[in-house]
């Protein structure tokens, strides 16, 4: 290695391999001395030859086939395109050499190896030759030119047989045809296995044929001459068949018989005898000669007198089979006799029935004679007795008189005495009677097809409205009112505090004064207690005064929400018109505002419609293949899972999730650590603890050298197992709580399974369950198990975090979960958990069984129990609250987008927004002097007043009006409120018999009393609770004149179809008996969504307190920031109204600042710009100018001095594109721009950063 020795390049690592082979040629030399040239050359062959076993030992084939051709190495006869199966058998012989301790190949061995491979490749290509001849000989069908390609030494072919040409060429042409039509390719050419296949069967084929060929002609000449004794052993050695030795005779005398009628008399026969091979295949042999051929022998006649392999066969089985048969007989002779004797059994016993039938026909003449003499009998005693009586007649109706009167009197009494014995009982018997009497006609009305008018009378009464019904009517709308002022409350609380987070965090940065956050945080304060006096004052002017022209408008409006709020059709497409973050906003606000957040059945069951509808849009629209549902983000399925993870969800989310991730989180001894690196590091960090020495342990490691050490693959292993356990636990919880998880989500999961199965109907249904799976737990659960502080499933306190080790270990269950989820096992990066996948593969079953059943819901129409009539009888109309800006915004995007969601000219859309009229403003919908001309802030003040909630009481435009009887279906409300009156002060069977009979005074009494009541209950009612004028005068109309109009509604209703008098109108019974069923689970649910309400609002008030605690902690935080400010410069003093004063009392304004593009392209901050020359830069000047709101910018480009392009700068996009590493953006679509110089620029210029 000395530099002084000019050789070339060599490595210490061989050493002894130089050594050994430069002394094996300086020995070969003749002088014991080697030149320098000789050296060289010698060095340089070995040090290729030491590489090339390196690469080798390292298997790198790459590698070794360079070495090879390495001019250096001097190979001779290498060939490129063998170089593969050179380094192929070089590593065999290196593993092979290895294993025998040889620790290098030298540069003969590898040269015999290359010379090796060179001639087994040219044996091959010479053997594939010789098969193509095989194959072109086998199609000539020629057997010499067969048998002559199968002699060519070079097919190396085993046990070829001259004497089998024709065989062969039969055989392999068998096989060609057949792989022919196999591979259905006529091309196809025999392999060298299946030509030796085909030679070895033909061998075997005429061996068989030969031996059995030899005991034919031996049985034959046996029988011919006489001869017994052979007969046997031949039967065995050439046929191969069981044969019994007590036979022999029958063998030798069927045999005979057999042969004896085969013989033909002059018949010309040749000592040739003819079989099969194969069925397929002739084969002759010679009786004579005993040589046989697959050639057909010239003028052949084969023998027909002899008996052929067949026959015989069939003969000697036959035997055995009769002889067999003969021995069982005898062996079960016991069992025969037996057989016999039940034989006999049966003969009797049938002969012993047939006379008892016999006997059986005659039994009618024996009866007839027996019935004779018994009547005779019996007259004769008959008459005696009669006569007796009649001499007494007075005696006996005396005696019978009293007798009857005494048992009469005991019975009497005796049952008297048990009824006052039995009074309780009797009681509760009656009351047992007339329950189930009731039971039984609350039955018929709820499940019979047709209930009748006597039931439906009974049960008529439970239409009418109690003062309890008004009260908690009233209760839900107030819990409802508060509930969706409360999320809209804590929904701006919780973007005012996501902002006042940014803030804060940009003052630690030293991004923006202390000023803005002070200003913001003051603005918080202040705003919860505008926003009352903001909503009186619209109130009481504006939209809803008191003018014609105003109350129109607010009608209108009505009208227009009540139509997108009941045809899902119209928003559906709305959504999908707007673009992405337009869209994402107007779902967030107005959509769910329009649903009051689905408060009550009637708004959940229109909002899953509108969902549903959606969802199948989208599907239809955007949706090409169906995994785009998992890869991509689909509006809908977003907007879902934002629902029901929001004020409504929550709770459940909550229930299902909380006990468990409580549990987990408390566990403080749980520590789950699946990265090996990680868990390496920690074992290494607490070997210097225990020690106090630093270790000598590497401590940066890749993830296989950490799984290298046993420690860490025990720890990672105790991981696993408690990771495992742990998952169990969360599983268990969510496998028991499906009927907890919200209907919404588990129903718009049955739409999607069903709507992509119906757009891709060759999908799987494990394809469908992993996207069902995709929604209900990657969307839904999964956060809330990584995050639970983030979706308030436990409680935190202000400022207070979850310990990494506790975020680590839900993040590890969390992570087991989606792969079991979506059936997908660990590999790749993740190779060292590959035990848990068998327990994934387990664990997807059991989520596949889940995801099934959760799709498993009822309709909305069934769960809720709404129908087309629902909001015509239900007390309340819908209200919603939303704000006045919504409302503009919904206005102005329905008139933009018309076109496309209302396509029709007469739809009614169209009709609604022509009535509107253009898009009001602001000052409109608050009223004359609601804002100061004036006012300086008057853009400020009418955009906060935007935010004003007003209530819409929802109704329909196309609803019966007074004096219209157009609408049929509020004809049939109509007419049945005045049957149920008519019914319940007048019975009948049948309506149309009640109609037809006149009232009685008494009934008309009954019936004012009712009106008189109705008229109080009414005037308690609350006026947005009334029912129309109309309704309310009918109900005070004579008996006789309800029978009247009630008489014409039918004649109306039974033009249009709905009723039919052939029924006695049957149909409207109905109804009115759906009308009871409906009121009572009306009821039922109006209770239960009380109790939901309160718990949603108690819910609400706990997240807005914590909130405020937000509030408290970071007004305590500002405070803290201003102390120091003021102690650190006495010269600066900042109000607490977010004003500051500087010496001489003048106030800081930030201005816009101006650069040239030239300028800031040098600075670096402008990189190019798309179709201008650099020289040109100087023409155009950037206007940089601070918007009104912190961190937001506008920036004017001019160009020559004229105005080109403006476009808005948010301050916090640029440090989130900074944050994901994204370098360069485009500005006014032409601009590149450094993200970051851009952002220094700004902090220098407008932060003195």
């Amino acid at each position: 290695m000395k530099p002084e020795a000019q050789l070339p390049v060599v490595h210490s690592f061989a050493a002894a391999v130089y050594q050994t082979e430069l002394f094996n040629l300086q020995q070969q030399n003749a002088v014991n001395y080697l030149a320098h040239d000789e050296l060289s050359i010698a060095v340089e062959m070995l040090s290729a030859v030491v590489l090339l076993n390196q690469a080798l030992e390292n298997k790198d084939t790459l590698t070794i086939k360079n070495h090879l051709r390495n001019p250096c190495i001097g190979f001779n006869n290498l060939e490129e395109e063998n170089f593969q199966r050179y380094a192929d058998t070089l590593l065999s012989i290196k593993s092979e050499a290895s294993s025998q301790g040889q620790d290098y190949l030298s540069w003969n061995d590898i040269q015999n190896c290359i010379d090796m491979v060179n001639m087994q490749i040219q044996e091959e290509n010479e053997r594939i030759i010789a098969i193509g001849h095989i194959n072109e000989a086998v199609d000539q069908g020629n057997p010499e030119k067969t048998l002559e390609a199968l002699l060519l030494p070079t097919a190396k072919l085993q046990d070829v047989r001259p004497a089998n040409a024709r065989h062969y060429q039969d055989i392999l042409h068998h096989a060609k045809a057949q792989k022919c039509k196999e591979s259905q390719d006529e091309s196809a050419l025999l392999w060298l296995d299946e030509i030796q296949r085909g030679i070895s069967d033909g061998n075997n084929n005429i061996k068989e044929a030969a031996i059995v060929a030899a005991g034919i002609s031996a049985i034959n000449k046996s029988l011919e001459k006489g001869d017994l004794q052979p007969i046997l052993m031949i039967l065995q050695s050439k046929f191969g068949l069981q044969v019994t030795p007590e036979c022999a005779e029958a063998y030798f005398r069927n045999l005979s018989e057999a042969k004896n009628l085969k013989n033909t008399e002059g018949s010309n026969e040749s000592p040739w005898i003819k079989l099969v091979m194969k069925s397929m295949y002739d084969y002759y042999y010679n009786v004579e000669t005993e040589e046989g051929t697959c050639d057909t022998p010239e003028g052949v006649v084969p023998k027909t007198s002899w008996l052929t392999g067949e026959e015989i066969q069939k003969i000697v089985g036959q035997v055995t089979a009769d002889y067999n048969r003969e021995q069982l007989w005898l062996a079960n002779e016991n069992l025969i006799v037996r057989l016999q004797a039940r034989a006999r059994g049966f003969l009797v016993r049938r002969n012993h029935q047939e006379r008892k039938a016999f006997l059986q026909n005659q039994e009618p003449s024996a009866i007839k004679i027996q019935a004779f003499w018994k009547g005779f009998k019996q007259r004769k005693t008959y008459v005696d007795r009669l006569k007796m009586l009649q001499g007494n007649v007075a005696a006996i109706v005396k005696i019978q008189s009293w007798v009857k009167m005494w048992l009469a009197r005991r019975a009497y009494r005796k049952r008297l005495q048990y009824f006052k014995d039995h009074n309780d009982q009797i009681v509760k018997i009656q009351a047992f009677l007339r329950a189930n009497k009731a039971r039984e006609d609350y039955r018929t009305l709820i499940s019979a097809e047709n209930p009748p008018l006597t039931v439906l009378r009974k049960f008529a009464y439970l239409l009418d409205q109690s003062d309890l019904d008004f009260q908690e009517e009233l209760e839900v709308t107030r819990l409802r009112e508060e509930v969706v002022t409360k999320i809209r409350s804590n929904q701006q609380l919780e973007k005012d505090l996501n902002l006042m987070d940014i803030k804060i965090g940009l003052l630690v940065k030293n991004r923006i004064t202390l000023q803005d956050v002070v200003l913001h945080s003051k603005k918080l304060n202040k705003k919860s207690k505008s926003q009352l006096e903001e909503m009186v004052m619209v109130e009481k002017q504006g939209i809803k005064g008191l003018s014609k022209e105003r109350r129109k408008k607010l009608e209108a409006y009505q009208h227009l929400f009540y139509l997108l709020q009941t045809n899902p059709t119209y928003l559906a497409k709305l959504i999908f018109q707007m673009p992405q973050n337009k869209s994402t906003k107007f779902m967030d606000t107005v959509i769910f505002t329009l649903y009051n957040y689905a408060s009550n059945q009637r708004e959940e069951y229109l909002l899953l419609k509108l969902f549903k509808t959606a969802l199948e849009e989208e599907i239809t629209s955007k949706v090409d293949q169906i995994q785009d549902i998992v890869t991509g983000n689909p509006t809908v399925i977003k907007m879902v899972v934002s629902f029901n993870r929001g004020a409504r969800g929550q709770n459940t989310l909550r229930q299902l999730l909380a006990p468990v991730v409580k549990e987990i989180m408390d566990d403080k001894s749980l520590i789950i650590n699946t990265s090996p690196v990680d868990v390496y590091k920690s074992w290494v960090n607490q070997l210097e603890m225990q020690t106090g020495e630093a270790s000598k342990l590497p401590y940066d490691v890749t993830t296989e050298q950490a799984l290298t050490h046993t420690e860490v693959v025990n720890k990672l292993e105790s991981s696993i197992q408690s990771l495992r356990a742990v998952t169990d636990k969360v599983l268990t919880s969510i496998f028991s709580s499906l009927n907890m998880m919200p209907y919404g989500m588990r129903y718009i999961a049955k739409v999607l399974k069903s709507s992509l199965h119906e757009k891709f109907p060759d999908a799987t249904e494990d394809e469908l369950l992993k996207i069902v799976g995709n929604l209900l737990y990657y969307r839904y659960m999964n956060p809330a198990i990584v995050a639970p502080d983030g979706f308030d499933i436990i409680d935190m306190t202000a400022g207070g975090q979850i310990h990494p080790d506790q975020r680590r270990n839900l993040g590890c269950v969390a992570k087991v979960l989606q792969h079991a989820a979506s059936n997908k096992l660990f590999e790749g990066e993740s190779e060292h958990l590959s035990s848990m996948n068998t327990y994934l593969s387990q664990t997807y079953q059991k989520f596949r069984n889940f995801f099934q059943a959760a799709c498993d819901v009822p309709e909305p129409e069934e769960k809720f129990n709404i129908d087309e009539y629902s909001d015509m009888v239900t007390l309340s109309k819908p209200v919603i609250y939303i704000s006045i800006e919504e409302i503009i915004n919904t206005h102005s995007l329905l008139l933009e987008h018309k076109d496309a969601i209302a396509t029709e000219t007469n739809d009614l859309l169209n009709e609604l927004l022509e009535g509107l009229g253009p898009v009001p403003d602001i000052e409109s919908f608050l009223g004359e002097g609601a804002v100061d001309p004036n006012d300086p802030n008057k853009e400020s003040t009418l955009n906060q007043l935007a935010k004003t909630e007003i209530s819409l009481s929802l109704t329909s435009k196309y609803e019966l009006r007074e004096g219209e009887d157009q609408d049929l279906k509020s004809l049939m409300i109509k007419t049945k409120r005045l049957i149920v009156d008519v019914i319940r002060t007048q019975p009948g069977d049948t309506l149309l018999e009640i109609l037809e009979t006149p009232a009685t005074a008494q009934q008309e009494s009954e019936n004012l009393k009712l009106v008189e009541k109705r008229a109080i209950l009414d005037s308690k009612t609350p006026e947005k609770m009334k029912d129309s004028q109309s309704i309310f005068e009918d109900g005070q109309l004579p008996i006789e004149q309800k029978k009247r109009k009630i008489q014409r509604n039918l004649r109306t209703l039974e033009q249009a179809g709905l009723v039919s008098s052939a029924t006695k109108y049957q149909e409207i019974i109905n109804e009115i008996a759906k009308d009871i069923r409906n009121q009572r689970r009306y009821r039922h649910h109006r209770k239960a969504e009380l109790v939901k309400l309160q718990q949603t609002l108690n819910a609400l008030n706990s997240k807005t307190a914590f909130y405020e605690e937000q509030i408290n902690y970071y007004n305590t935080y500002i405070k803290t920031c201003l102390d120091n400010l003021t102690r650190k410069n006495s010269r600066r003093s900042i109000k607490l109204d977010g004003k500051e004063e500087v010496k001489g009392s003048k106030k800081l304004k930030q201005t816009s600042v101006k650069y040239t593009a030239a300028r800031l392209h040098e600075k670096g901050v402008i990189l190019e710009i798309e179709d201008l020359q650099t020289n040109q830069f100087k023409n155009v000047m950037f206007d940089i100018t601070p918007g009104e709101e912190v961190g937001d910018f506008e920036i004017k480009a001019k160009f020559l001095g004229v105005e080109m392009e403006k476009v808005q700068l948010h301050f916090q996009d640029l440090l989130q594109m900074q944050y994901e590493g994204v370098a360069v953006m485009k500005m006014f679509d032409k601009a590149k721009v450094n993200v970051n110089l851009l952002i220094f620029l700004l902090n220098k210029k407008f932060y003195g950063k």
